[in-house]
């Protein structure tokens, strides 16, 4: 869900500017999935600008706060959400914990990383959300080492219908800072693309797996 429009807008136009999402409709990407597709996204890169890692870092801990009140633990979905998870915990003041896709294999054979009381409220944040199958892997991890899960706020989300699907099951609230209609808007209105190459993108969200095959 977006809760801000403006907000939603520009987190797509910062995401842009510094080619954390790339649109490519003429040359697609190949996903690790098999899908061919005409948008990257890594959120990764925002990392390496300031002012936009500043600005992630404030909207999401708005939203934390206005939709779950002030969590006891912020949690991040490893790899990719670890860092911007650290800064949203530190803005907030409250302790951070990750988790991993499944547990280590050597050591403590820990799934999740860093200090987590039963009882206490948690907050997930996630860089990307596509099938949110992973990102809801994270949660039931939490849920079974006695954490309360909140929710969940993310960066971006392709809006998947099958995403959806996934987080209504599971009974997960979902926001995320901007998605892929509000990315197509703000790039069509930056002239980024063009009103064919809009078409195009479209064209995939309807179908992506069956797209361009």
């Amino acid at each position: 869900m977006i809760l801000n429009k403006d907000t939603a807008k520009k987190t797509a136009e910062l995401l842009l500017q510094i080619k954390a999402i790339k649109l490519s409709p003429n040359e697609p990407f190949n996903w690790a999935s098999g899908w061919k597709s005409p948008i990257y996204c890594d959120n990764r890169i925002t990392l390496s600008y300031p002012p936009v890692r500043v600005f992630l870092k404030a909207e999401i801990a708005k939203i934390v706060e206005l939709e779950y009140g002030k969590p006891d633990v912020i949690a991040g979905v490893a790899t990719g959400a670890i860092a911007i998870g650290i800064l949203v915990a530190q803005e907030l003041g409250v302790p951070f914990i990750y988790v991993r896709p499944e547990p280590k294999k050597h050591g403590r054979k820990n799934q999740i990383e860093g200090h987590l009381e039963s009882g206490q409220n948690v907050v997930v944040i996630e860089d990307l959300i596509s099938t949110g199958k992973s990102s809801l892997n994270a949660v039931e991890a939490l849920k079974e080492a006695g954490g309360v899960v909140k929710g969940m706020v993310a960066i971006f989300s392709y809006g998947f219908d099958g995403a959806a699907k996934n987080f209504e099951e599971k009974a997960v609230r979902l926001h995320t800072l901007s998605n892929y209609e509000n990315l197509l808007e703000q790039a069509l209105d930056s002239n980024y693309i063009t009103q064919k190459e809009l078409n195009t993108l479209n064209d995939w969200r309807k179908n992506p797996s069956e797209w361009n095959q």
